[in-house]
């Protein structure tokens, strides 16, 4: 199952729109930063929809701009997808776990630069998505937005207190 998939049909919900326009509501439910989402895929993404009969041309305008509209087609398949997105439990990837696999191949103080500089990192995406929480709705998006954005925090700073503690299990030598 494709997320953009998923984002551009249910973006789309809300009414016909070009390219940009699947954009701005993407960012307005802060999708950019949980979604992983190359905008860049907006645009084949509504091509190819729209080839399978799951969006239609509304409006061809000067310049390559390009109305969609979602067909019933397009409807049903974002609810299939939809209902599987709430039943399909995946790991999530994060390339963080690569550098954990091999920091066996780093010098001890390597290891703490990188995992101290991580916790400023983490510290800073806490704040910044803390401070999102019920600012997204100035701009249009619906109240349970803020649900992601607590959910991703919560993820963050589990990571967050993962990494303190990693810290001093590397400079007691337990790990690697």
């Amino acid at each position: 199952m494709s997320t953009t998939r998923v984002l551009i049909l249910g973006a789309l919900l809300d009414g016909p729109m070009n390219g940009y326009g699947v954009r701005r509501r993407l960012e307005v439910i802060g999708a950019d930063s949980w979604a992983n989402v190359a905008f860049g895929s907006i645009y084949h993404g509504l091509g190819k929809m729209a080839g399978e009969g799951l969006l239609e041309v509304i409006e061809a305008g000067k310049g390559g701009k390009v109305v969609y509209g979602l067909t019933e087609t397009g409807r049903a398949e974002f609810h299939r997808l939809l209902l599987l997105s709430w039943h399909d439990v995946k790991p999530i990837v994060d390339p963080f776990q690569v550098a954990l696999t091999f920091m066996d191949r780093l010098e001890k103080q390597e290891i703490l630069d990188a995992l101290y500089d991580r916790i400023r990192q983490l510290r800073m995406s806490v704040d910044e998505v803390g401070r999102a929480v019920g600012a997204k709705q100035r701009y249009g998006a619906p109240r349970h937005v803020d649900e992601n954005l607590r959910l991703n925090r919560a993820m963050l700073q589990a990571q967050l207190d993962w990494v303190e503690k990693a810290i001093g299990l590397v400079e007691a030598d337990e790990l690697p």
